[in-house]
């Protein structure tokens, strides 16, 4: 079988133009990407075209982050996660298998809770249930002033609607760290999830300790844990690229021993 190439689009949803890319048939897999991220960086985890040979790949920019408007300049995780709600609606999916990094996987836990039969499999990473007050902390810092000549072009390269879209990127962190009622998942509230979901933190996130993980994983009836040694925010890259991509696709597929098979860590099941 051929390799499936991607094909952009754009959909109107919920007042923005969401911009996406399809690749292949099969079952749904949703990429949601993180913070000041966009689709395209699943590309440094996966090979997204063999992805596409067995799955209908759907990866979007999250509203305000690459080609995806917003026109208020402010966010919210639950928004994002009702645009792609919105986004599946569109293209006729019904259930879907999902990995989020970061924001994506915020989002996704508003999608396992707003309507936990459509979720089969999720994988979780850098995920958090409310923001610590050591993530705000942390957030109260981010500015868009005094930004050097080498991050506007990086963030220019990513992100292609113009510096007031990079601005407000850079800007909604504090907005964040003033957040409560956002992200304020309960144990309770976690533990509607129905999908079989797969967390995935470093146990030295400056962001959201490994305790954040353990409460989601404690909270989540159908679930698992890695504990990445050493990690910080975001640990699937690098040296744990493949392991983490072999480990995410079996766990998704409901293939047995997974888990298992990841180097180091703390695995619980």
């Amino acid at each position: 079988m051929e390799t499936a190439p991607a094909i952009g689009r754009t959909a109107s949803v919920n007042g923005i133009d969401l911009y996406y890319e399809l690749r292949g048939e099969g079952p749904p897999l949703v990429l949601l990407h993180g913070f000041t991220g966009v689709g395209g960086d699943w590309g440094h985890v996966f090979d997204l075209a063999e992805l596409g040979r067995d799955h209908r790949v759907i990866v979007p920019d999250l509203r305000g982050h690459g080609r995806s408007t917003n026109p208020t300049g402010a966010l919210t995780i639950r928004q994002c996660a009702l645009d792609v709600f919105a986004l599946l609606d569109h293209l006729g999916v019904t259930t879907f298998r999902a990995i989020g990094l970061s924001l994506g996987a915020k989002s996704l836990l508003h999608l396992a809770t707003q309507q936990p039969e459509r979720v089969e499999s999720m994988v979780l990473v850098s995920a958090a249930p409310y923001f610590p007050e050591q993530a705000r902390a942390i957030m109260r810092q981010v500015s868009d002033e005094g930004r050097s000549e080498g991050e506007w072009e990086e963030m220019r390269g990513r992100h292609k609607l113009g510096d007031a879209q990079i601005r407000a990127l850079w800007r909604q962190p504090r907005r964040f760290a003033e957040s409560h009622d956002d992200m304020s998942f309960t144990p309770p509230y976690l533990s509607t999830i129905a999908a079989r979901t797969m967390i995935v933190s470093g146990d030295s996130d400056p962001l959201y300790p490994a305790e954040i993980a353990l409460e989601i994983y404690r909270a989540i009836p159908r679930s698992c844990l890695w504990l990445v040694p050493n990690g910080g925010h975001g640990p699937i890259f690098g040296a744990w690229k493949e392991p983490f991509a072999r480990a995410a696709l079996g766990f998704l597929r409901g293939e047995q021993g997974e888990q298992a098979a990841l180097p180091g860590g703390d695995r619980r099941t």
